[in-house]
């Protein structure tokens, strides 16, 4: 069957050379037929079999489209957002080699235009890996557990000479900034499985992880010129600060609770901004938030906090980046040490494989995206926190318009993250676990983070002196906020002036000289030049043992003591 050419309606981006092919029709005609029903894992396999062998040589253009379900055709198309786009973005031409490449896609075509080397000249023949098979992922203490190994291998001509979707002749070659179709494709799926974004033009977009992702989408939404700001956290992740400083963007932060970013103080800031009064920024267009366990707090946003926030932005014309890396890890409420690690799953269960997954998506926070009528969201997901963070890959959603925007950006950067990442990422999430097996691995892992989590909290009931140290038990991620009270200072009892940021050094060096690494709460400041609120510091249980987990903070606890003289 000869290749589809591209699809009728995709924007002028498209530069596809062969394109995606079914066995009964192009893949793209699947999504142009009647239909309302809302995606499952059952749906997924049903319509992967009835359009048989996905087709898609070296660096062929695919997108989204491609591979969303007819429900999304009933649903109304997102806002435009031209408004929005920098001078930076709004400049950005298609790449005019990657153009080229759409004359491919005529029979008998001959190419001595694009750089593409041939297969034979790359030095990798055969890579394998062994991965763990569902459902039992990880060893629990709690059970008697035998884990079993599968094998993948993957050849240099897999697809020419076993039939294969992706081998390395693909994989190791130059590709499309949108990513590879095979991985894009599964992506795509996950992303109506799980989000279901309400509106119908949107599109995914793999990337070089989220931080790639957030620099591109700041690039496209601030300027420097119109002196744009952006909102995010009062405390927020160190290097998205370290991001948007250099490109000449300001930074305003929003009061935070044990629910993460307030959106009363969001609806205050935006409803009162005074140019003068903020050193000529223009009022925000633009919030970066991190609404599930955030970095560095751990805090997340219940579903009404998200739904409130979402509609102070819909009141102020604001788009929201919403980087979402923790948002699988979400736990159980923390029951106390007595209880500890009892709340969380011993990997065992009775249900189908389906069915557990389908379990488990119901147990999650709806997301930004998921309630985004206007597509003013675009939503950043990695594979770093759940999968490899050395694997460079994620993705982002938003609609068709920002999406491509961003893929003319990524053509002149990154031109999208690595082949042999997307074909191993392929291997392990499409073509060994599939959708359900890797919502079991999620399932997995959050238990891990639980456990870990609940070891933690339990050593700080042992060992911080709660009458100096508070703290909110996190329901997401692998961070946990410690507030200190400052004014337990000696200094302060003394009426000295002892500021809390010469206050953090000191108990930072404590720490240092006890042993223990934690980080300094103003290293997250949005706002540098203002007074930081109160002195906090951040621990993760994301990386220690169990025991090296108590160990360190009972080393915190006695640099808090000696710090404040207890």
């Amino acid at each position: 069957m000869s290749p589809p050419s591209a699809s009728p309606d995709a924007p002028p981006s498209n530069l596809g050379t062969i394109g995606v092919v079914a066995k009964d029709a192009a893949v793209t005609g699947t999504t142009k037929a009647g239909g309302s029903e809302p995606l499952t894992l059952q749906a997924i396999r049903a319509r992967r079999e009835k359009e048989g062998k996905l087709v898609a040589p070296t660096a062929s253009y695919s997108d989204s489209d491609m591979f969303k379900s007819p429900a999304n055709l009933s649903k109304p198309k997102a806002r435009k957002w031209d408004h929005l786009f920098s001078e930076e973005s709004a400049s950005r031409q298609p790449c005019m080699l990657k153009q080229a490449a759409r004359h491919l896609k005529k029979p008998g075509m001959i190419s001595l235009g694009g750089g593409i080397p041939s297969p034979e000249n790359f030095p990798i023949e055969e890579l394998s890996m062994k991965v763990p098979k569902p459902p039992h992922f990880n060893r629990n203490p709690a059970v008697e557990e035998i884990l079993e190994n599968e094998e993948i291998s993957v050849g240099k001509y897999d697809v020419s000479e076993r039939g294969a979707i992706f081998d390395l002749s693909i994989a190791l070659n130059y590709g499309q900034s949108i990513g590879a179709a095979q991985l894009l494709r599964w992506v795509t799926e996950h992303t109506e499985l799980v989000y279901n974004p309400p509106y119908a033009d949107w599109r995914c977009s793999l990337t070089i992880g989220s931080t790639g992702a957030l620099e591109a989408a700041l690039r496209m939404l601030c300027d420097r010129a119109r002196n744009d700001s952006l909102l995010t956290e009062e405390y927020a992740f160190a290097t998205a600060l370290e991001t948007a400083a250099p490109l000449g963007i300001r930074l305003f932060g929003v009061a935070m609770d044990g629910e993460g970013l307030r959106a009363d103080s969001l609806d205050e800031i935006l409803s009162n901004w005074d140019v003068a009064a903020r050193g000529g920024a223009r009022k925000p267009t633009v919030l970066y938030t991190v609404p599930s366990g955030q970095n560095p707090t751990g805090a997340t946003m219940g579903e009404q906090r998200r739904r409130d926030v979402y509609e102070v932005c819909c009141k102020h014309d604001v788009f929201i980046l919403e980087d979402e890396p923790y948002y699988f890890l979400q736990m159980p409420d923390y029951k106390g040490k007595a209880s500890n690690g009892a709340s969380t799953a011993n990997g065992h269960t009775e249900l189908s494989e389906d069915a557990t997954a389908e379990a488990f998506l119901k147990t999650l926070i709806p997301t930004l995206l998921s309630m985004d009528r206007d597509g003013r969201v675009l939503r950043m997901d990695s594979f770093s926190k759940v999968v490899v963070p050395g694997s460079r890959v994620g993705w982002i959603t938003a609609t068709e318009q920002v999406i491509e925007r961003y893929i003319r950006h990524a053509e002149c950067a990154s031109q999208g993250p690595a082949g042999i990442s997307q074909l191993l990422l392929y291997k392990l999430v499409d073509e060994t676990w599939g959708h359900a097996g890797y919502l079991r691995w999620l399932m997995s892992l959050r238990d891990g983070y639980a456990r870990r989590r609940d070891t933690l909290l339990g050593a700080c009931e042992d060992y911080l002196p709660r009458d100096v140290v508070s703290w909110v038990p996190p329901k997401a991620g692998m961070f946990l906020w410690l507030a200190i009270d400052h004014t337990k200072h000696p200094d302060f009892a003394r009426g000295k002036n002892k500021s809390i940021l010469d206050i953090e050094q000191d108990l930072f060096d404590a720490c240092i000289e006890q042993g223990v690494l934690a980080c300094r709460g103003s290293w997250f400041r949005a706002e540098t030049d203002k007074d930081p609120s109160g002195l906090f510091f951040r621990v993760t249980f994301a990386a220690a043992a169990p025991n090296d987990v108590r160990t360190a903070i009972e080393r915190f606890g006695a640099a808090v003591r000696k710090t404040f003289a207890l």
